[in-house]
């Protein structure tokens, strides 16, 4: 089941908690930002799979103290937006993303604007950017990008998913028993154990779709025009790092792309115990795409093969 948008009926609007897409679905947004006149870039940000937007309130903050706008907002399907725990289908998503990008325009005349895609995030932002018409963004940020796609699957477990998503698509699936540690802040875990907008059991079709669009991202990563900055962990359990050497390959050399390899990174890299070092990293590369970043980060990309 793709659960996507009905017929336009409106023209979009950004308010200052919520985004009305032309459908008229009604998408929460969150910000982090400070006084107008002190902005130095705005940040548009994509959460991962079965998150939402309130993922990114400690980075947003720290970025706002340094002069960076923020907006995060609950893609359909996630958190409090429409369709809870249906997938939308991946040109829903690139639209929205397109539509909220524009408003942000509007909104921040003049000033540059950054695309921030944690995991699923990162894959659609790679989508959209390589789409025919792509949001007019000045730099891709790529925290652990979800492109493990089918090429880099075991056979019998996309064969496995393929068949499970046209037979039970509505089965519902957890992670429970795969012992898997997204990250090594335990109190963070704990807490998203805790929130009851984070989705904890997963249907089949969604699963199919975040799979599809992987794929699209995976194949998509060589079309990339844009300054991006690759963030990735040695520790991240979830997205192996064979997927991220792939894309990384595919993807322009610097200085067009700069890629950071934490030693003690997760998954959940902007929310890991270091997190303060990715984000110190972003705010350096924002304001200069050719210096050494921060955290030194960028001197071990070389071991990220």
């Amino acid at each position: 089941m793709v659960n996507r948008p009905s017929e336009a009926v409106q023209s979009p609007a950004l308010g200052w908690s919520h985004f009305v897409a032309a459908d008229g679905s009604v998408l929460p947004v969150r910000s982090w930002t400070p006084p107008a006149e002190n902005i130095k870039a705005v940040i548009l940000v994509l959460h991962g799979f079965n998150d939402y937007s309130r993922f990114f309130t400690a980075a947003g903050e720290f970025l706002s103290q340094r002069g960076f706008a923020s907006y995060a907002y609950d893609l359909r399907g996630f958190g409090l937006a429409p369709g809870r725990g249906l997938w939308a289908g991946v040109d829903a998503y690139v639209d929205d993303l397109k539509v909220l990008s524009e408003l942000l325009r509007t909104r921040h005349p003049g000033v540059p604007q950054y695309i921030l895609g944690e995991s699923m995030g990162g894959a659609l932002a790679i989508v959209a950017m390589t789409s025919d018409h792509p949001p007019k963004a000045d730099g891709l940020i790529l925290s652990s990008p979800a492109v493990w796609g089918r090429s880099t699957m075991p056979w019998y477990q996309s064969a496995l998913l393929d068949t499970m998503a046209h037979t039970a698509p509505w089965l519902q699936l957890t992670g429970e028993g795969l012992k898997i540690m997204p990250s090594d802040n335990i109190d963070m875990l704990r807490k998203l154990g805790r929130d009851p907008l984070v989705i904890k059991a997963t249907r089949i079709d969604a699963m199919y779709g975040l799979t599809n669009l992987m794929d699209a991202a995976l194949d998509k990563a060589s079309q990339l025009k844009t300054p991006t900055l690759v963030l990735y962990g040695e520790q991240d359990q979830v997205v192996p790092r064979g997927p991220v050497t792939q894309m990384l390959k595919k993807m322009p050399g610097p200085p067009q792309t700069q890629v950071a390899f934490y030693e003690n990174g997760y998954h959940l890299l902007l929310r890991d115990l270091q997190a303060d070092k990715p984000w110190n990293d972003i705010a350096a590369w924002m304001l200069n795409h050719h210096a050494p970043l921060p955290s030194g980060a960028d001197q071990r990309a070389m071991l990220l093969n």
